[in-house]
């Protein structure tokens, strides 16, 4: 293996560990933002002034949000590891892999519909 070939081999488990940060960033967004709602409804109820309707629907989409971030981590790690495993191969190829990311968009613009619709409905039954 020439000089070049482990730069470039170097370069991309570099790129995979970049990656894998975004990831983990990412992710502890989405658990973060799910814990975060959560207890923001526990606060407001504490204070008498959440209807056990909104509070089960908040509580609901919290849920996805840390779910969805948990998921997302397991995948990326996964992905990571296969992919440190491939470069260490000589006869290392490109193989395109489902898109974390693209999975990831999915399940935020679902949670983003549910709670668009949960807010709606909660805003006719007043």
């Amino acid at each position: 293996m020439t000089l070049a070939d482990q730069l470039a081999r170097q370069r991309n488990r570099d790129a995979a560990e970049r990656t894998l940060m975004a990831w983990i960033r990412t992710c502890l967004s989405l658990i973060s933002f799910g814990f975060g709602l959560d207890k923001i409804v526990a606060a407001i109820r504490s204070r008498g002034g959440v209807r056990m309707h909104a509070e089960w629907s908040v509580r609901g989409i919290a849920v996805a949000f840390i779910i969805t971030g948990v998921v997302a981590m397991v995948a990326a790690t996964r992905q990571h590891d296969r992919n440190l495993r491939r470069l260490l191969r000589d006869d290392f190829t490109y193989t395109q892999e489902a898109s974390i990311a693209s999975a990831t968009a999915v399940m935020i613009s679902l949670i983003g519909a549910a709670a668009l619709v949960l807010l709606l409905l909660g805003a006719l039954q007043r």
